[in-house]
């Protein structure tokens, strides 16, 4: 074998393991992704033009996230926020409507007390996505029940979901179950099933 032939080899292996390292690492951080953001890494790749510039999305959700100073409640904080909760969800058998819409503002609250950005929905819920991806989803769609609630375009039961969804990213910040895990209706089982669909 003639030394070109041998540099050439080398260079190939060389070309070969390199390009193998690459595709190794993007693996590794694939799956990094994948696991940190869970169901978001899905919405956000189907969103995007290509998986790269999902993953480019991701990366850098991440490093805006590390810019926030994140505050965990202190005892007495959760304990007031638990009890806040509870007693929203004892209200939803009088006034599902409003009590939708206060457990809008009180994760709002939680959110902001926690560091989080309130603004806009949009960059509030990519910051929420690097450490509550698992139920951001829950949060998406109480929102979204929450705002046809204002139009007048949600039925008793879908508000009744709003609040079980609201309650999801609620325990998550909390970061324990606020109240049992009784939907409104079944905390008051002498209430008629009529009362809870009007």
């Amino acid at each position: 074998m003639s030394p070109t032939q041998i540099i050439v080899i080398v260079l190939v292996v060389l070309v070969i393991v390199a390009a193998l390292a690459v595709a190794a690492r993007s693996l590794t951080r694939r799956r990094a992704l994948r696991n940190r953001f869970g169901p978001e890494y899905d919405r956000v790749v189907a969103e995007q033009d290509s998986r790269s510039a999902a993953e480019r999305e991701l990366r850098d959700r991440e490093r805006r996230h590390a810019d926030l100073t994140l505050t965990p409640l202190d005892p007495e904080s959760r304990a007031r926020y638990a009890a806040a909760w509870e007693e929203l969800q004892v209200r939803f058998i009088d006034s599902p409507s409003g009590t939708v819409g206060d457990a809008d503002e009180l994760v709002t609250r939680l959110i902001e007390a926690r560091g989080y950005p309130t603004g806009d929905f949009s960059d509030q819920t990519a910051h929420l996505s690097v450490d509550h991806a698992r139920t951001l989803t829950n949060y998406r769609d109480a929102h979204e029940i929450h705002l046809r609630n204002t139009r007048g375009e949600a039925s008793t039961e879908e508000l009744r979901q709003a609040v079980v969804h609201y309650r999801a990213l609620f325990a998550d910040l909390l970061g324990e179950e606020p109240v049992g895990q009784d939907t409104p209706e079944q905390r008051h089982p002498d209430t008629p099933h009529d009362a809870t669909s009007r």
